[in-house]
């Protein structure tokens, strides 16, 4: 086996544009995930079991469920309803949805963990529920949890290639496409490899980085 170098040229401006295509998916994934997650975990402590049973059944069906047969279902199912979206705004809904009932639960144990003074504080200064929540408890909550968010951008990361399925053509679509039409394999795939090694390592720096900053 020998290494074309002719073959890797040709294949970068396409690894360009599945480059570009799963940022967007990593991005737009990721805060859908971080913003519904929260959203989850504050419903689920609502007074009333009437808001919180509906959520727990939500996420806990979601949850329990793989990532590839949710894509399937909102991207050939969800049509035949008139629901009709671009393959990666579906892909990008998949996973959002997906890992938010995991960020769920990092939100709930990071709000668990703020110590009970801290909202007897809060009660004793008659602060209102809002701005109890805004000023002292989540701020106190998300500082804790960003190495396990961090941790879950990198899964939803390494599962971007799945939006294949729903012909997204991030990175490993475009080399799969590449690979059949020029029947090379090994160069594509080995540039895919070393690009999430590099954006992972990447992400874990910046996180890091934010986490410092964060926790002074």
């Amino acid at each position: 086996m020998t290494w074309d170098w002719h073959a890797v040229s040709d294949f970068m401006p396409r690894f360009w544009d599945g480059l570009l295509v799963t940022l967007q998916a990593l991005a737009l994934g990721s805060l859908l995930s971080f913003t519904l997650g929260l959203v989850w975990t504050l419903l689920m402590r609502a007074p009333t079991r009437w808001v919180r049973w509906p959520v727990g059944v939500v996420t806990e069906f979601v949850r329990n469920t793989p990532l590839l047969v949710q894509l399937f279902f909102l991207f050939y199912v969800l049509p035949e309803w008139g629901l009709t979206f671009s393959a990666l705004a579906t892909g990008v809904f998949a996973i959002g949805l997906h890992y938010s009932t995991y960020t769920m639960q990092v939100y709930r144990a990071g709000i668990e963990a703020v110590p009970v003074g801290q909202w007897e504080a809060a009660t004793a200064l008659n602060l209102p529920r809002r701005r109890t929540w805004t000023a002292v408890i989540l701020p106190q909550a998300i500082r804790r949890v960003i190495p396990a968010l961090g941790n879950y951008v990198i899964s939803m990361l390494k599962d971007t290639p799945m939006l294949m399925v729903i012909t997204v053509l991030e990175m490993l679509g475009q080399a799969r496409l590449f690979s059949q039409q020029r029947f090379q394999f090994t160069e594509p795939l080995t540039v895919i490899g070393v690009a999430f090694i590099l954006i992972s390592y990447l992400a874990s720096l910046l996180l890091r980085a934010l986490e410092r900053r964060l926790v002074r």
